[in-house]
């Protein structure tokens, strides 16, 4: 660290959280009766109460919320009065927060008329601006999102450093090299590290990241997994800053539920059944590691060349059935099984010289073959658009092969149904 020494000032503790998307909406889960919907639809609110409690308790002496506090535009007040009875809590035990718009929070329209405690102080929208902190020897600048789609490098906006002052960069952005999220705000690692602050408390980018240089950079991730893609532990960092300007980082995890990939090996499965007991028995490893208090919500991946993969063609849900049966009996009640989805491929049959195999080898022939047969794939497109079209919506998004049929691209679809026709009828043999 440079540009910064402390006087007669004790070390300085703080919480920097991001992407608490209060209320986030569920999207997905209609499909599923089964899904804990309760449990999921208060996730976002119970992971920042857990939040806040925690910075009461470790008695920091300020909180960074850098960005998407919200979740784009409420549905009521209730939102916004949840999150101004939580900045109540913080006040009474004495703790300021700094809190900056994010891309989100901008498209909120009852975002700007919100009246909130006056512990609270929001980073402007029009310009950078600079909270100072004398007691603690602070100067903290950011620059929130006028607009959603805010796609200006902010940074070169920030003021330069107040010298003698530990100097805390607080940003909504995209960062370099994260083509997974929206280019908001873009800018790179060394023009954060070249700006003189002693840290930058980002936003926006939902996985955990830190990078020290001449400036600790970090992200802290969401506060709580939302969906499958949100996986692993979630949380916020509780910051140190000692006398000289030393800086240490601490990941505080605070989600209520937890979101999770698993992946099946069907390799050594000769059968349905045999399927679902390997799922099961991978589940239950699963369940009896990390936080056990934890509900864990799984999506399973089953794949591998496998004997079974013909008389697993189509069954997902019914597989999926199979699962939660055995999680059921094994009284693991902290595991929602999410979904299902089979990626298996055919065992590859030697090749036998009766009239039999020589048959199913035309019709592997023929099936390759249907690949590149443009008025085949024509004739089958116009067969399954009238499936298609009448299947219920939770089908329309859920079954990958709809929006292949719509296109014309059938190809796909047969490389799939074929394998799993030859697995049938070389088991029949």
């Amino acid at each position: 660290m440079t540009g910064f020494r402390q006087s007669k000032v004790r070390s300085v503790r703080f919480i920097h959280a991001a992407d608490i998307h209060l209320d986030s909406p569920l999207t997905g889960l209609s499909a599923y009766a089964d899904a804990p919907v309760d449990r999921l639809r208060t996730a976002t609110r119970d992971a920042f109460a857990r939040l806040i409690g925690l910075a009461i308790d470790e008695g920091v002496d300020f909180m960074i919320i850098a960005g998407d506090l919200y979740d784009g535009n409420w549905k009521d007040h209730n939102t916004g009065l949840y999150f101004a009875g939580q900045m109540g809590r913080l006040k009474r035990a004495g703790i300021p927060v700094y809190l900056l718009y994010g891309n989100h929070d901008a498209e909120s329209q009852m975002t700007r008329k919100l009246q909130l405690p006056d512990n609270v102080f929001v980073f402007d929208t029009r310009k950078a601006s600079t909270f100072i902190h004398e007691g603690l020897n602070l100067a903290l600048h950011g620059r929130g999102f006028k607009v959603a789609a805010t796609t200006e490098n902010l940074v070169a906006t920030y003021p330069d450093p107040v010298p003698g002052k530990f100097n805390i960069g607080v940003l909504h952005t995209a960062l370099e090299g994260n083509a997974m999220h929206a280019s908001y705000a873009p800018c790179s690692l060394d023009e954060l590290h070249a700006k003189g602050y002693q840290y930058w408390a980002l936003g926006h980018v939902h996985e955990y990241s830190l990078w020290r240089g001449d400036s600790v950079v970090v992200f802290p991730g969401n506060l709580q997994g939302r969906n499958i893609r949100e996986t692993g532990p979630r949380g916020a960092v509780l910051v140190e800053c000692d006398d000289v300007g030393n800086v240490a980082v601490e990941r505080v995890l605070v989600d209520v539920l937890r979101w999770a990939r698993l992946d099946v090996d069907a390799s050594a499965c000769r059968s349905f059944t045999d399927v679902g007991r390997a799922i099961g028995s991978a589940l239950e490893g699963l369940a009896q590691g990390g936080d056990e208090a934890l509900p864990l919500a799984v999506r399973v991946t089953v794949s591998g060349s496998t004997p079974a993969h013909g008389a697993l063609f189509g069954l997902e849900s019914q597989l999926r059935a199979e699962v939660l049966a055995h999680v059921a009996a094994l009284g693991h009640e902290r595991l929602w099984l999410e979904k299902v989805k089979i990626e298996t491929r055919a065992v590859t049959q030697p090749e036998t010289g009766d009239d039999r195999a020589d048959a199913l080898a035309d019709l592997r022939v023929l099936l390759e073959a249907a690949e590149n047969d443009t008025q085949f794939l024509e004739s089958l497109q116009a067969g399954l658009m009238g499936l298609v079209g009448k299947a219920p919506q939770e089908l329309q998004s859920s079954v990958p092969w709809f929006a292949e049929v719509r296109a014309g691209d059938l190809a796909p679809l047969l490389r799939e149904i074929g394998p799993a026709l030859m697995a049938h009828l070389e088991q029949a043999e």
